[in-house]
Order: structure tokens, then C-alpha cells, then sequence
């Protein structure tokens, strides 16, 4: 039994059909509620149980989320479809421009009989939690990097040489010392100097701290209310900023604890990065080889041809830019702390390749990598690498 669901905000439409191509229901539309929900659970349960039930939809944003949650709890499994592909096929089958929602169900339903079912796992909540998190996580570090050139902005105006001295950092010191003194007259009388050096942890020497209030009490900078009213504005931001980062990761770290993914072991991959590969790849067992992960990460290189020249160009970088950048970020601590991956790196450097391109080497071979010690279910061993 072949069941495919156009996705939509207020409601699903739904189509059903044996795979011998008999119509079971053509025009089911059913809310986006729990009475919509129930409609589709007492169609579901009236199918002849004799036949395995193949519901397929595509992925539309967070629109589909409640309903696969609905399908799980209820014992049915689904299986969600790159919509770019879905719409691909359509094309092979039509040249027609018509498009409803229920045309579009018919659609899913011939796309789902023409590949092979592979159905969500069990762990697909965690791992779409896990989602929402990393990319929340992404979104309050690209905010607090806004603020923080925010914050560059007003220093150039009330004490120019403040972030210089802090090599262009804002540090915890840095920050510690702006939000209780909030001036550069105020950083030139501070006497408080253990409280500087506890935040530190000792690396703020003394001599620094006589070094910064003469730089202080020399600067050129301008000593308004209005800017360190400002100030004050932009570093409670920041603050915020970190305290919701801070609490983002301890819920991602309590996920990948449950999730115990197999490409924490490798060297060089933290939690976080962890996490957001994860999180982005989704089920790894939905990919027939590594090549496809590849492909699903945008990092499969083009291929050019024409008569009896042919050639591969850049990355297609298409799918999730998230998932490629986690990826890259990765490659850059894998191939400075295991040993295998430093290897590689180096032999494609010593070969003329640039950083970037013997880096992206690296992020190739590590998706393979990772391709095989999830599916396999087995820690990283070095030793079994090639």
C-alpha cells in the first residue's frame, strides 16, 4: 500500500494506491490538526493490514514534523524526500505546468513507488531536535559576533586602543573589565586588580593592568554619556548572547550523550561539530554509499564534458550550507590532531594543492570516513584506515 502526502501549513492532502495501481482514496485532504490527524489514523487502520503500509511525504520546513511524530507514535513508518528531486521526477512525467495539492500527492506517491522505501528511524525526534538546535546555537553566535562589531564601533570613539591591547580579541577579561568600568576615565582609576586577575585566571598580569590604565588615562577617546550608555546596551546583549549559547549547548551535549554517535571518537570532532553533522546527515543509513553523502553535503566536485575533453570543476555546493560548514570546520581540527588525517593533508599540499583545496580533500575523506563507522555502529580505529 503506497501512501503520499503533500505537506502543507493548514492541511495535508493525501493520496493512496496498491502497487498494482489501484485507487484506494484520490482526494483525502485532512487538517493540520489533531481532528485532521485522527481522519488519517481511522483511514490508515481500515486498510487491509495484509499489505505493508508506504507513506511518503516531502521535507517542507517544520510543517511535517508534528505529523511524522503522529506516525510514529501510532506504529506507522514514512519516509520524507528531498522536494528538489520530487520535483524532478514530476518533470520527466509531465511537460504540463498544472500544480495542485492534490496532483502533487499523486506525485509523491509515483516517486515513492519508483525507489527504494527507506523509513525513518526511531531516534529521528533526537535527531530533529538536535537540528533545531545547532542551527538555533548558529544564529546566537552570528548575533553575538554583530554585537561585538557593535561594540568595536563605540570603542573606536570613547577608547580606540582598548581592543588592540587585547590583540583584537574580546576576551573574558576584556569584556569583564568593560561591563564594571564602562569608561576609559574609569578604566585609568581602577585599583581592583584581583578581581581582574581571578577572571583571567592569572594570565592578566600585574603589569598589564598598570600598562592599561595609562593607556587609559592617555587616550584620545571621547567621554559621553550617550556612548557609554550605549556601551553598557551592547555588552548586556553580548551577555545575553553567551548565557543563551551556554544554554543551547547543554542541550545539545545532553542529546549527543543519548545519541552516542560513532564520529565523536574521532580526534578533533567536540561535541558541537558533532552534533551538527549529525543533526544535518540525518539517518546515515538513507545513503546507498559515501558518494551519496557527498552529494547530500555539497561537496562532490562538478564534472565537465564535451566531445573528448572532460574535466571536474569546483564543488557544486548545493543542499545544506549548515552541513557544509560543519564539515569544513571539522577537516580543520581533524587534520591538526589525528594523525591519519595530517598525513593526507600534507600529501596533498606537498602535490601544489592550496589550504583550501588540500583541505577540502580532507572533508572528503573524512565524510567517507564517518559514512562508514556510523553505519558500521563502530568507533573510529586508525589502524583500519587506508
Amino acid at each position: 500500500m503506497l501512501i503520499g502526502i503533500d505537506i502543507s501549513k493548514y492541511k495535508h492532502d493525501c493520496f493512496i494506491t496498491t502497487e498494482t495501481g489501484t485507487v484506494i482514496t484520490q482526494n483525502l485532504s485532512f487538517k493540520n490538526n489533531k481532528d485532521g490527524f485522527n481522519e488519517l489514523l481511522n483511514l490508515l487502520n481500515s486498510l487491509d493490514n495484509s499489505q505493508e503500509i508506504r507513506i511518503g511525504f516531502e521535507a517542507t520546513g517544520h510543517y511535517h514534523f508534528n505529523l511524522m511524530l503522529f506516525l510514529e507514535e501510532n506504529g506507522f513508518s514514512f519516509m520524507e524526500f528531498n522536494a528538489s528531486l520530487v520535483k524532478k521526477f514530476i518533470l520527466t512525467t509531465t511537460l504540463r505546468k498544472t500544480k495542485t495539492d492534490k496532483k502533487d500527492a499523486i506525485s509523491i506517491t509515483k516517486y515513492l513507488m519508483s525507489v527504494d522505501y527507506k523509513p525513518y528511524p526511531k531516534q529521528f525526534y533526537h535527531k530533529y531536535a538536535l537540528k533545531s538546535l545547532t542551527r538555533r546555537r548558529e544564529a546566537f553566535v552570528h548575533q553575538r559576533s554583530y554585537f561585538k562589531v557593535e561594540l568595536t564601533n563605540i570603542l573606536d570613539i570613547i577608547f580606540p586602543k582598548f581592543k588592540p591591547f587585547f590583540n583584537n580579541s574580546f576576551s573574558a577579561t576584556a569584556l569583564f573589565i568593560l561591563s564594571t568600568y564602562k569608561s576609559a576615565e574609569a578604566i585609568a582609576n581602577m585599583n581592583d586588580y584581583d578581581s581582574i586577575r581571578k577572571v583571567s585566571r592569572g594570565k592578566f598580569s600585574y603589569s598589564k593592568f598598570l600598562k592599561l590604565k595609562e593607556i587609559a588615562s592617555n587616550t584620545i577617546g571621547l567621554n559621553s554619556d550617550i556612548y557609554t550608555f550605549q556601551l553598557e546596551s551592547i555588552l548586556s546583549l553580548i551577555d545575553t548572547m553567551d548565557k543563551q549559547i551556554s544554554s543551547v549547548e547543554d542541550k545539545i551535549a545532553e542529546i549527543v550523550n543519548l545519541l552516542n554517535p560513532r564520529c565523536l571518537s574521532i580526534k578533533g570532532i567536540g561535541t558541537i561539530l558533532c552534533a551538527s553533522i549529525v543533526a544535518e546527515f540525518g539517518d546515515f543509513n538513507r545513503f546507498k554509499s559515501a558518494d551519496a553523502c557527498l552529494a547530500f553535503a555539497g561537496l562532490e566536485p562538478s564534472t565537465i564534458q564535451s566531445g573528448c575533453s572532460e574535466h571536474n570543476g569546483k564543488m557544486v555546493k548545493h543542499d545544506s550550507s549548515h552541513l557544509r560548514a560543519a564539515i569544513m570546520n571539522a577537516s580543520e581540527y581533524v587534520f591538526m590532531h589525528e594523525p591519519i588525517f595530517t598525513t593526507y593533508y600534507y600529501k596533498k599540499r606537498n602535490e601544489g594543492k592550496a589550504h583550501r583545496v588540500a583541505l577540502s580533500h580532507v572533508a572528503k575523506k573524512l565524510v567517507r570516513v564517518i559514512y562508514k563507522i556510523e553505519t558500521s555502529d563502530t568507533p573510529f580505529d586508525r589502524s583500519k584506515l587506508k
